[in-house]
């Protein structure tokens, strides 16, 4: 996992230099012909990227952006239909491109006319064949049951793919100095973190907007490496109720991306602190929180900021994993492929 999760500079610049001529020429048909609205198909990992999708092409396009529950198709074989002027965009993301519910998900929707972009590792993956358009992640062999550089390169091709439809070329700019700063990212100490979560059995990851799709990630890698039931809530969503469960002693991960979504997680981050609970965050702003652990972070575009803390906290909860006597290589119960249906 640690291996893999330090590779994740060098697959988004495989990724770029790879797809360039593809998602220039997406870009071009969604242009000329623009969805009704976009689906997503993916679960785990993928599914939190996701999420990244939602916020991303909702605030950048203004294009609505909704996740599709396979259990319509696999369990209950209901049949999709669309107004035939303006066919959906369905965007399926998968590091391995053969579960047998997101295939018979896509396929559905496909047949019903949408435009299929697979965002997938596996490039001889049933996915991968099935696809209008299928964007390689070129993350290369993950060994590891618990996905980092896919994920990673993932919200950096979803990222792309936006760019591109947009046409942005300030955020494409910004894509081709990313590996660089996902590389110095992931050599950041979050070791105060690790030291403190150690003996801790649950903990609240918040981010907001474009960082809820990390948040939930993180929380996800904590129950997955490291035994440990991390709740990921947006920032917002936790004061409706979440957060009377936060006191004395608490732990609490934030993550500060910029902009208005930062400033909300850390203003969030000084009223749990004042209540006593354990908070790190991880930040770029140099103001102290009386009671918060301040963890480092490279400065960034908000809509790549996520990008860049994930990273970090992959570094860390390999080593919260191993302090607390896991694999987290080989996680219990777990496959690197799941075949749900």
């Amino acid at each position: 996992m640690y291996r893999e999760a330090g590779e994740a500079g060098a697959a988004v610049a495989r990724f770029l230099a790879r797809n360039g001529d593809s998602l220039a020429a997406l870009g071009v048909r969604l242009r000329a012909a623009p969805p009704a609205f976009v689906l997503t198909c993916a679960r785990g990992s993928s599914d939190h990227a996701a999420t990244y999708a939602k916020y991303l092409i909702e605030t950048a396009l203004g294009v609505p952006t909704v996740s599709a529950a396979f259990s319509t198709v696999s369990l209950y074989d209901a049949p999709m239909r669309h107004d035939g002027a303006h066919p959906p965009l369905c965007i399926a993301i998968s590091q391995s491109g053969r579960s047998p519910d997101m295939l018979a998900t896509v396929e559905r929707y496909q047949a019903a006319g949408a435009c299929v972009v697979a965002l997938v590792n596996d490039e001889a993956s049933p996915l991968a064949t099935l696809a209008d358009v299928t964007l390689p992640l070129c993350a290369g062999p993950e060994i590891s049951v618990a996905a980092t550089k896919s994920f990673i390169v993932a919200l950096a091709g979803i990222a792309a793919l936006v760019a591109a439809w947009r046409p942005d070329a300030a955020l494409a700019e910004a894509l081709h100095a990313l590996p660089a700063a996902l590389d110095a990212s992931f050599a950041l100490d979050w070791n105060p973190a690790a030291e403190g979560l150690v003996g801790a059995t649950n903990l609240y990851l918040i981010s907001r907007g474009y960082g809820l799709a990390i948040a939930q990630e993180a929380a996800l890698k904590l129950k997955e490496t490291s035994g440990l039931h991390g709740e990921a809530f947006s920032s917002a969503e936790v004061r409706h109720g979440p957060m009377a469960i936060v006191q004395a002693g608490f732990p609490v991960l934030g993550f500060d991306i910029g902009g208005e979504a930062g400033a909300d997680v850390r203003q969030l981050c000084r009223d749990f602190a004042a209540r006593g609970a354990r908070v790190w965050l991880a930040t770029a702003e140099p103001e102290e929180i009386p009671g918060v652990t301040l963890l480092p972070a490279l400065p960034a575009d908000e809509v790549l900021a996520p990008l860049l803390r994930i990273a970090s906290f992959y570094r860390m909860v390999n080593g919260l994993a191993l302090a607390r006597g896991h694999d987290p290589d080989t996680p219990p119960y777990l496959a690197k492929v799941t075949r749900t249906r």
